[in-house]
């Protein structure tokens, strides 16, 4: 999005600059040797040079940095002893969201667990209260929206 917003940066000192250098073109009387045109010359660097460090740092961002926004959740699978385990004292709709985030390799978007159970927003909202509660597992937001995570 930065690089974006460079090009469109760059479309307008582009014209900018054009505009610039017709009216001095125009309105200088003393050709080359004229002060406004070691302005211009200046300004075109100054302008040009200020684009290219805003591509470059959106490059750097694009590049190097976009893994570390969001690493990626690394999250072992359960044994399936150990998944016994921790169904054993749920009810019927908390297993159902359980083994929905264990058969999701333990992750799984807020939303998607809503439609994958067909429950409402806030019987959702109210079952991962209570598996949260009882330290199953974690919401993390996301944006708009939360990403479920089993512990």
């Amino acid at each position: 999005m930065i690089i974006g917003v460079a090009l469109v940066f760059f479309l307008v000192v582009m014209s900018f600059n054009s505009a610039l250098e017709s009216i001095v073109n125009e309105n200088c009387s003393h050709g080359p040797t004229c002060p406004m045109y070691t302005t211009l010359g200046t300004q075109k660097v100054i302008s040009y040079s200020l684009i290219g460090l805003l591509i470059l740092f959106g490059a750097f961002v694009t590049f190097f940095l976009k893994d570390k926004a969001f690493p990626p959740e690394t999250k072992k699978l359960l044994t399936e002893e150990e998944r016994k385990h921790k169904l054993q004292h749920l009810d019927e709709e908390e297993k159902k969201v359980m083994e929905l985030l264990i058969n999701n390799q333990g992750s799984m978007y807020q939303s998607d667990v809503m439609k994958e159970t067909q429950l409402s927003k806030v019987k959702i909202t109210r079952l991962l209260d209570k598996l949260e509660g009882k330290q199953l597992l974690e919401r993390k937001r996301r944006g708009m929206t939360n990403i479920v995570i089993l512990k």
